[in-house]
């Protein structure tokens, strides 16, 4: 029988002392750049098919110039998976850690997308992965706030981390996480310039992602790639709409609900600074009266 849900640990108190800020002018990025989000839809526990597909549409992404390239929220299994989640997970890095490394150099990107990761003593994690084209893996996070019956598959993370690359700072969430602030504040306190959102996101709550995604831009004055799945697996229908967002909340390129598509849009690194400045709400946040009150 599952335990009951406990509150999150306090651990992410530690992770907004002013220590771990960092300056507005920290958040570098490299000069403008292209960045494509890959909507698709999953052959449930058939991870070849749902790999080839993807390398299919990452080759795509990559003629139209993109050098970051987001993947789907467990793309390469399909998301309700629940009964093979065991069989399925692998540990990092493994099968399609491997597989995107080998991708990654091919076509010189960096690429993130989320799979069932399995560790050492045998838990499992929701977790996204960060591989690039010099480095192979770079590092990874596992998804802290867990959906529905996720807490049923998957153990909680406890981590935020951000990661220095060619492109910029980039953090990583995932799906239901969109909706946390807390997360994404913290990211962009550690330097994030672009925060990333792997996702099997439901069309019934289509509203949390168009508006979660844009406050989350604003907020913290970054680019948001928030990249979520089509399909319906059992009850579960995925929304789509995938999207890039701008700091002062453009949605800069979308795509439908329906169907599969490659989507690409140019970023540009100014834009973090010049929408900093017109708002500067991590300048004037009052992070000890936050960290009293959390």
């Amino acid at each position: 029988m599952t335990e009951p849900l406990r509150p999150l640990p306090m651990q992410i108190l530690s992770y907004i002392m002013k220590e771990n800020y960092v300056n507005i002018g920290d958040s570098t990025m490299a000069k403008n750049f292209t960045a494509a989000l890959v909507q698709m839809n999953c052959m449930r526990g058939d991870k070849a098919a749902n790999l080839s597909k993807a390398d299919m549409m990452i080759d795509e992404a990559c003629r139209s110039g993109a050098k970051l390239v987001i993947l789907p929220e467990l793309f390469s299994t399909g998301y309700r998976v629940e009964a093979d989640d065991a069989r399925l997970a692998e540990p990092i890095p493994g099968e399609t850690v491997v597989h995107l490394e080998e991708r990654a150099r091919k076509c010189g990107i960096y690429i993130i997308g989320a799979l069932i990761e399995k560790t050492c003593d045998e838990q499992l994690y929701d977790t996204a992965v960060l591989i690039g084209a010099k480095e192979g893996y770079i590092g990874k996070h596992r998804k802290i706030h867990l959906w529905g019956g996720e807490p049923n598959r998957f153990a909680r993370g406890s981590e935020l981390n951000v990661f220095q690359t060619d492109l910029g700072t980039i953090g990583m969430l995932i799906c239901y996480e969109i909706g946390f602030p807390e997360q994404a504040r913290v990211l962009a306190q550690k330097g994030a310039s672009l925060i990333v959102y792997t996702a099997a996101f439901g069309k019934e709550r289509r509203y949390a992602w168009d508006v979660a995604s844009r406050a989350r831009a604003l907020e913290n004055g970054v680019f948001v790639l928030a990249c979520n799945r089509i399909g319906t697996e059992d009850d579960t229908v995925l929304g789509g709409a995938s999207r890039i967002v701008a700091p002062d909340t453009e949605v800069l390129v979308e795509a439908g609900t329906d169907e599969e598509a490659v989507i690409c849009a140019a970023i540009d690194p100014d834009d973090v600074e010049k929408n900093r400045r017109a708002i500067p709400y991590l300048r004037d946040l009052n992070d000890r009266l936050t960290i009293h009150n959390f």
